[in-house]
């Protein structure tokens, strides 16, 4: 699913804490936010592999979430949402397409890496890729009730998320058509890190 559905639903999963203990709604968010966005920043370095662990955050989350519940302070809170946010990326990936440039064509077996078996999670395709009118529409659903209770100047990221989500679904297929091209034309010394993907043909 696209990076802005991400970022949404960890900042949804936040809203129970955040409306039960006002004081700390920015820090549940904000971890929220984070912790959706944290895995895709190995975008060029290793997609849905080197910072997806599909296995290993879920199993993270019980002791940080547990030491929020001891702890309930701003850096517990914040850091047990960052590991709920990127749990919940890690599974929504593997609901999602598969790691190709073109994934409504469904070429590709390649979900999530699992670091624990040591083999690639296969896609579900119940959204049937990033910046389908199903992706959007999770965005758009968890976007509401954020609406509702979020404040200034949190407000702005949920705004902007679901912009960015939006113009990325109307221009999905067209930017898979310029990829190539566009990646086609980087120098030589970075080569290395553009993803396969994106020279594909």
């Amino acid at each position: 699913m696209m990076l802005p559905t991400h970022a949404l639903v960890g900042m949804a999963l936040s809203l129970p804490v955040a409306v039960a203990v006002p004081e700390l709604a920015p820090a549940a968010i904000l971890g929220g936010f984070a912790g959706g966005v944290l895995p895709d920043l190995d975008l060029y370095a290793g997609h849905r592999r080197t910072l997806h662990f599909p296995t290993l955050y879920p199993l993270a989350a019980v002791p940080v979430s547990l030491l929020a519940l001891v702890r309930p302070e701003p850096a517990t809170v914040a850091a047990a949402f960052v590991v709920i946010g990127a749990a919940a990326h890690c599974l929504m990936d593997i609901y999602g397409g598969g790691l190709e440039l073109r994934p409504w064509e469904g070429t590709s077996e390649r979900a999530v890496y699992d670091h624990v078996s040591r083999k690639w999670r296969r896609p579900r395709r119940v959204v049937r890729y990033d910046g389908s009118k199903g992706d959007l529409a999770i965005s758009a659903g968890v976007a509401v009730p954020l609406l509702a209770f979020v404040e200034w100047p949190l407000l702005a990221l949920i705004v902007i998320a679901l912009a960015v989500g939006t113009v990325y679904a109307l221009l999905r297929r067209r930017l898979a058509s310029l990829a190539p091209i566009v990646f086609g034309a980087v120098p030589e010394p970075l080569e290395q890190y553009v993803p396969e993907r994106y020279s594909e043909e």
